[in-house]
């Protein structure tokens, strides 16, 4: 399980000397008690830790510096109680690789109308301390984001929270190893990309392992484990008894078990957080890693077919980013439509590997044929997936730049039974509706392949793509075709 807990972010108040001692001791206080707050009021995924008041240029350069060389320190959230000078804070902010958050508030809710005086303003000066600050940090062209509320705000506290889950996903990006089994898929364009593009400007790598690598680890499983795991998918999923031990078709569950956990092992041993493979590459193995590649993702590895190390990097933030949250993320493919006038919908499925933590209810484990690959016929979890707000995204590279793309859906209960398609299968209908969600994506170059998550929102995606430093397209409820095609055409200026 991904504990968020583990992961902290530092409240940083600023002020000067400007007021005297007895303002900058209740300026702490008063940031000693919003720090606390916002830790303990259940609304933010991870640990907010209070850090002393910051009055001068040595003090905030100490408190940024120590931010970026902390360990599990995923962000900072910056409060000017008071007027704090902006040239103060150009040295610290030239050297913060934290991500950012300004929270524009103030200590008291209300102003105090019958007993405000002087002092009151020359403590409470946010209104002004605030933009002064902002001022400097737009002058660096520094990405950040602004959360304006009362600290107690519930609406206030689920900006921190989602711009909180982004950083932890960040985070866990940097350093992060990728692996992919074989190469790309022949031909295919979307789901490959600039591998060292990418590690400077994710933080992630991303290698190729010969499929023989993976094989030779399989092959060195033991029966014991392998019996063990069998078991357990006999305890968790429904099974028909020709699946089970001395059934006709036990022997492609078998392999599956020994697959998973030779994989299993592969990326534990080798500090990997996700990978890809490709079913035009896997000489030496069965079958294909249907149902260990849902149960690798379901335990929050990131993973997409045919080599597309991208996508599968996009799942493994969005485990990260959606920890705790009721409803999954999983790798995502748009295959195939519903174009009745009436009721538009799209049918997202991949061959084998959407990942059961979308199921609605208890998967089935099934053994069926594929029909590609050339290999034996894989074992894979068959579910439908629950009706409800959710999102696609995907990553592309456009040559110049990466791009995240994101189309929020709204995903449908089956309108249909689908005896004769066993695979994992959700239908929704895209945002704003079949036409411009669809055609928005293709003019954005948006990819096949996505990431789906049941529990993330547009504004997480875009506190990602801002501390990421890419181009963002969101397609929504509020999207007409010529408002995106000319977003996408300023874009195109920008970023050159």
């Amino acid at each position: 399980m991904i504990d968020l807990k583990i992961f902290e972010v530092w409240f940083i108040t600023g002020s000067q000397h400007l007021y005297g001692e007895e303002t900058l001791k209740l300026v702490a206080e008063h940031s000693q008690q919003i720090a606390a707050g916002l830790d303990s009021s259940g609304q933010i995924a991870v640990r907010v830790v209070y850090k002393p008041v910051v009055k001068t240029t040595e003090e905030i350069y100490a408190t940024l510096q120590a931010a970026n060389t902390t360990e599990n320190c995923i962000g900072v959230i910056t409060w000017m109680h008071t007027f704090s000078p902006a040239k103060m804070w150009i040295r610290g902010l030239s050297i913060l690789k934290k991500p950012m958050l300004h929270l524009h508030t103030q200590f008291n809710r209300d102003i105090p109308w019958s007993s405000i005086d002087m002092d009151f303003m020359n403590l409470n000066q946010s209104a002004h301390g605030d933009r002064e600050f902002g001022f400097i940090v737009s002058r660096m062209r520094i990405n950040r984001k602004v959360v304006v509320g009362h600290w107690q705000d519930p609406e206030a506290l689920a900006e921190i929270d989602a711009w909180a889950r982004a950083a932890a996903g960040w985070y866990d990006w940097q350093g992060a190893k990728f692996v992919r089994f074989g190469d790309n898929m022949r031909f295919v364009a979307v789901t490959d990309g600039d591998k060292v593009e990418a590690e400077l400007k994710f933080g992630f790598s991303v290698n190729t392992y010969g499929i023989g690598d993976l094989v030779a680890v399989i092959n060195a499983v033991s029966e014991a484990d392998i019996t063990a795991l069998t078991n357990e998918y006999e305890a968790t999923y429904t099974m028909a008894d020709d699946l089970k031990k001395g059934g006709a078709k036990y022997a492609s569950v078998y392999e599956a078990a020994k697959i998973e956990i030779g994989l299993r092992k592969f990326l534990v041993e080798g500090g990997f957080k996700g990978f890809s493979d490709t079913f035009e590459d896997l000489h030496g193995m069965i079958q294909l890693p249907g149902i260990a590649a849902q149960r690798l993702m379901a335990d929050g590895f990131g993973f997409a077919g045919e080599g597309d190390w991208k996508t599968a990097a996009l799942v493994r933030a969005f485990k990260v980013m959606g920890a705790g949250l009721a409803g999954g993320n999983a790798f995502m493919e748009d295959y195939t439509y519903h174009f009745d006038p009436s009721n538009a919908l799209v049918l997202g499925s991949h061959m084998l590997e959407v990942d059961a933590s979308l199921a609605n209810g208890k998967a089935s484990l099934e053994v069926h044929p594929l029909g590609i690959g050339g290999k034996a016929d894989p074992a894979r979890l068959v579910f439908n997936v629950a009706g409800g707000a959710a999102l696609n995204a995907s990553i592309v590279d456009m040559g110049n730049r990466f791009r995240l793309l994101v189309n929020e859906v709204e995903a449908v209960e089956p309108i249909a039974d689908l005896p004769n398609l066993p695979v994992a299968r959700v239908l929704w209908k895209p945002l704003p509706d079949m036409k411009t969600g669809c055609a928005a994506w293709i003019y954005g170059g948006g990819a096949h392949h996505t990431a789906y998550s049941q529990n993330l929102t547009a504004e997480h995606m875009q506190d990602f793509a801002d501390m990421a430093g890419i181009e963002f397209l969101r397609i929504g409820k509020d999207t007409t075709i010529p408002q995106f095609r000319n977003e996408i055409l300023w874009n195109e200026v920008a970023y050159k």
